[in-house]
């Protein structure tokens, strides 16, 4: 059964898509199956992985509307191993379409059931904010990646986020877990990064992953050629992170 993860935080520009992106990349060069869900209207997951998102036909917001099944929206991607559900602008429309709609936060779980089982991970990657869209990915998942940047603002709005977690998890989704604390952006020369990192293992002990995804210009380099960075440049820093990433969280579900 395919373990569904949201990558989430609604604060922007923490590394949301980036891990998104590279952790799938990374899951599909260990020979995991993946599913990529783009779950942001800036459908940068999509172009991230070499997606002409202006040529699609279907993609999650058709999904969401449950005009097509998860199956026709599916497209396969340029990294090994990871398809993608893609997103396109038109998805900042879905909020106040499913307004009215009954079960409207369910929208994306049903849509996901038929073809879970064909994946061995789906990777959500929401929009910077806690709206529908960010609500259907947590009512529809089994897990949770917040990623934190090593910055000065760095626990800003975290409480809110974990807050939002507990109201699903009662409300909508009972079994939702946190799978962990990604600290992000780190620069070791930096001594405010080790504050950050240090602070946030105090407060979140093993809810911290080990692993820790440094600054690295590649990683910022590779979406503007479509490709992850296991494919732009897979002896940089950023791979090795994000491949030291991946097998923790294949041994912490195995």
């Amino acid at each position: 059964m395919g373990k569904i993860i949201a990558i989430a935080n609604q604060k922007g520009g923490v590394g949301k898509t980036t891990t998104t992106v590279n952790l799938a990349a990374s899951l599909g060069v260990l020979e995991k199956k993946v599913l990529l869900i783009d779950a942001d209207p800036q459908a940068n997951a999509s172009s991230g992985l070499g997606i002409d998102v202006e040529n699609i036909s279907a993609g999650t917001y058709q999904l969401l509307e449950h005009s097509v099944s998860a199956q026709d929206a599916v497209i396969e991607s340029s990294a090994p191993n990871v398809s993608v559900i893609p997103a396109h602008i038109d998805l900042v429309a879905i909020e106040i379409e499913l307004v009215d709609k009954e079960n409207r936060e369910y929208m994306l779980k049903q849509a996901l059931e038929e073809i879970r089982e064909q994946y061995d991970y789906i990777l959500i990657d929401c929009a910077p904010s806690l709206g529908l869209l960010t609500l259907n990915a947590l009512t529809a998942a089994d897990s949770v990646v917040i990623p934190i940047q090593c910055e000065y603002f760095a626990l800003e709005g975290l409480g809110k986020l974990l807050n939002t977690i507990k109201s699903v998890q009662k409300i909508h989704n009972a079994s939702l877990d946190i799978e962990g604390l990604l600290l992000t952006m780190y620069d070791s020369r930096l001594r405010l990064s080790n504050q950050v990192v240090e602070e946030v293992q105090k407060h979140f002990h093993d809810m911290v992953f080990e692993t820790i995804i440094q600054r690295n210009v590649k990683l910022s380099e590779a979406p503007s050629f479509g490709e992850s960075i296991i494919n732009y440049d897979a002896t940089s820093k950023g791979a090795t992170n994000y491949l030291h990433l991946a097998q923790e969280i294949i041994k912490k579900n195995s």
